[in-house]
C-alpha cells in the first residue's frame, strides 16, 4: 500500500515539541486533551467519508507503554474521538494493531533504514480483522517523520482486509515535509 495521505494539525517545532515530549515522557496526562483536539483537526482535514469515523492508533511498543506507565498516542486518539464526537462526528477508536516483533528505536536511523527496522512489524491482533470491513480507518499517531511507521500499519490493515483512508498525526516536522500552503496536507520528500 505504501504511506497513505497524511494530514498534520501542526508543525513540529517549539511548543508542539514540548507538548508533545512532556506527555510522552513525562507523564503529562492532562496535554491529551489539548493533543487530541489539534489531532480531531487533522482527521477533519482528511476529508474521510461522511459515516463515523474507526481511529486506528499506532502501537507503541510494550516495553516503551510499561515504561511510560501509558500508551500516548492510543490516550490522544481517544481524547480525538471524543472532541469527534462533540463535533457531531462519530468516531471510536480501535486499538487493533499490534507489534509482532521488537523494532530498534528509530532515532538516528535514515528513512531506508527506518522503512526495513518496521517492514513486517505490525499485524492486526487476532479476532479483530471484522472490525475493520465496516468502514475505512483512519491511522492516528503522534508525530510523523519519514512516514516508514505509518506505511507499515497501513500494510498490515490492508493485509487484514481493512481500508485506509488516510492518516492523521498531530504534528509533522516541516524540514521531513512540505505543508501543502496554508492546509496541513504533508506531502512526504523523496527519499
Amino acid at each position: 500500500m505504501g504511506l497513505p495521505r497524511v494530514w498534520a494539525g501542526t508543525p513540529y517545532a517549539d511548543e508542539a515539541r514540548a507538548v508533545l515530549l512532556a506527555h510522552k515522557e513525562r507523564g503529562a496526562l492532562r496535554l491529551a486533551g489539548p493533543l487530541g483536539a489539534v489531532l480531531a483537526g487533522a482527521v477533519l482535514g482528511l476529508r474521510a467519508s461522511g459515516g463515523p469515523l474507526l481511529l486506528v492508533p499506532v502501537p507503541s511498543a510494550r516495553r516503551s507503554v510499561a515504561g511510560r506507565g501509558h500508551d500516548p498516542v492510543r490516550r490522544i486518539a481517544l481524547a480525538a474521538a471524543g472532541e469527534l464526537r462533540r463535533a457531531g462526528r462519530g468516531a471510536r477508536v480501535l486499538a487493533v494493531l499490534r507489534q509482532r516483533r521488537a523494532v530498534a528505536d528509530q532515532a538516528g536511523l535514515s528513512a531506508r533504514q527506518r522503512l526495513a527496522n518496521v517492514a513486517g512489524a505490525l499485524e492486526v491482533r487476532a479476532g479483530a480483522a471484522r472490525l475493520l470491513t465496516a468502514q475505512p480507518a483512519v491511522l492516528v499517531d503522534d508525530l510523523v517523520t519519514t512516514g516508514a511507521t505509518l506505511a507499515e500499519a497501513a500494510r498490515a490493515v490492508t493485509a487484514a482486509g481493512g481500508r485506509v483512508a488516510g492518516a492523521a498525526v498531530v504534528a509533522a516536522p516541516s524540514n521531513a515535509f512540505e505543508f501543502n500552503g496554508a492546509r496541513s496536507e504533508v506531502l512526504p520528500r523523496r527519499m
